[in-house]
């Protein structure tokens, strides 16, 4: 996968608004989407979508979910 922010401020703690990454295929010819980190969620913008209309899902939801895939 190549994975690039397409946006980040210079302080480590992550803002409101949060760090945008954009997700493609390996040979980066796919955009695959957009992962947004904020303070309280992970939004999954699969292709073009926008921001606010993504998939969310809360930091505590995506630890268990991670700890369960164990």
């Amino acid at each position: 996968m190549q994975v690039k922010i397409k946006s980040f401020d210079v302080e480590m703690e992550v803002k409101n608004s949060g760090v945008e990454f954009q997700v493609h295929s390996p040979d980066g010819k796919e955009h695959l989407g957009d992962l947004v980190l904020t303070k309280s969620k992970l939004t999954w913008c699969p292709g073009r979508t926008k921001r606010e209309n993504g998939i969310d899902i809360s930091w505590k939801k995506f630890i268990e979910m991670i700890q369960d895939s164990k």
